[in-house]
């Protein structure tokens, strides 16, 4: 069996030894068999992943913006530039964040803490676990939002972004349009979730294409390889550089997880237990109906009666956030208070909190929490948890964690990493602090 981080093997081991298998087994024919028709197209292949290259194969991309491997490299680059961070409120920020300040790829390209904090903020700790705040700011000028944010795997499943799905003139945002007003104006230019909500977060997160990026950094040649048929009066701006982001987030693919291993036809990529759980994703547990799509995520929103993240210790938030409405901070509508989109389900071995508002701190207790579907939110009743309460024995959430946490876990996320970015700075933080922590000279 090929090794896995992660597994705990002892436990699986003892539980595989202590059971007997034709109680607990399912054949690889029986499992396949269950995961086609669970699919949307009656074949288990709905859920391969393609290749990260295979641009073509990658879905829902903006015809606006075709994908190049100019505009991958570019995007792969700037997203973890923090010579980019040009307008920090004071000048202790400046050019010290990034985007992966927040997107930790060892963190499951999370923050690895229960929030977020780009400019305002110092050190990196371990996989991003340490934050801490700069007196010059006030908690109100901290680069920080109210919600954990979505990982960035896996988004080129994704139509309309952030939990509420604000971003994004297509798919579910179609017949929106009265609601496309604040941050969610830029869906008036007709763009796909990503590459508008990139436009809007390099100007939210304080982010600039300046020309200290252009010429002492060296930018604008690579501006020039990936846009070559754009004006150059139109070619370095921050809608330029969210679509080389939004090129480069679309190629971040959990392809090399077991479960895709196993889908391609190696029936040793997983362990018993793990196929024991997968039958039981698939089959007892449901969990198949909410997270529907190849990366076990879906463009539908829920109620799930979670904790919102100031509850938890999140900075500039409260009980007053309008994000802690979920779709309904983009819609108005009552009916979509408290509904948030369904997350992907990969790695979450790396993520340190789950769900928008970070009230969960394991796997273990995400699904003690969804098996007992009673809600721990003041404003939601339990009638209105989108979830039925579930009779698991302790071995079956063995074998469902186990599958969750190792054969949906892809080690080896380091390849959409750039080894160094132009600036020279150290990536993905550049304060002080976070040099020390991260070994940079």
């Amino acid at each position: 069996m090929p090794f896995k981080p992660y597994l705990s093997i002892l436990t699986c081991c003892l539980l595989i030894a202590s059971c007997d298998s034709d109680d607990f087994g399912i054949s690889d024919d029986n499992l396949m068999g269950l995961i086609a028709e669970k699919s949307s197209t009656g074949s288990a292949d709905f859920f391969i992943m393609p290749a990260s290259g295979d641009y073509a194969a990658l879905p829902n991309q903006d015809p606006t913006n075709p994908i190049t491997e100019e505009k991958v490299q570019l995007g792969k680059l700037l997203f973890f530039e923090t010579g980019i961070g040009q307008d920090a409120l004071n000048p202790e920020g400046k050019e010290t964040y990034s985007c992966a300040t927040c997107h930790v790829p060892e963190s499951g390209f999370l923050p690895g803490r229960i929030q977020g904090i780009a400019d305002g903020a110092v050190g990196f700790g371990d996989f991003g676990s340490e934050r801490i705040t700069l007196s010059q700011y006030a908690e109100e000028d901290l680069d920080a939002q109210g919600n954990r944010p979505l990982t960035v795997m896996n988004v080129t499943y994704m139509t309309n972004t952030t939990w509420s799905g604000a971003f994004g003139a297509n798919d579910r945002n179609v017949g929106t349009e009265e609601f496309w007003v604040g941050d969610a104006h830029i869906n008036q230019t007709g763009l796909f979730g990503l590459e508008a909500q990139n436009i809007e977060g390099l100007e939210t997160h304080r982010m600039d294409i300046n020309e200290k990026v252009l010429t002492e950094y060296g930018y604008a040649e690579r501006f020039d390889a990936a846009f070559p048929n754009v004006p150059q009066a139109d070619r370095y701006t921050k809608t330029t550089a969210s679509f080389a982001i939004s090129a480069y987030l679309r190629t971040i693919l959990t392809n090399e997880a077991p479960f895709q291993r196993y889908l391609k036809g190696d029936e040793d990529a997983l362990f018993e237990s793990e196929k024991r759980g997968a039958s039981i994703f698939f089959g007892k547990a449901n969990c198949i109906s909410c997270h529907s799509g190849p990366s076990f995520s879906s463009m539908n929103f829920v109620t799930l009666g979670t904790r919102d993240l100031y509850e938890v210790g999140g900075l500039k938030t409260s009980a007053d956030d309008p994000r802690n409405l979920g779709r309904a901070f983009f819609t108005g509508r009552e009916s979509d208070e408290y509904r948030f989109k369904v997350p992907q389900l990969y790695n979450l071995a790396q993520y340190k909190t789950f769900f928008h508002g970070s009230s969960k701190t394991s796997i273990e207790d995400v699904l003690d929490y969804k098996i007992t579907a009673r809600s721990e939110h003041p404003n939601v009743d339990d009638s209105e948890v989108a979830l039925n309460p579930l009779n698991l024995s302790e071995a079956e959430k063995k074998d469902l964690v186990n599958f969750l946490r190792n054969g949906l876990f892809d080690g080896r996320m380091s390849r959409y990493v750039p080894e160094a970015v132009p600036s020279g700075n150290c990536l993905p933080n550049n304060d002080d602090k976070s040099k020390a922590d991260l070994g940079c000279d």
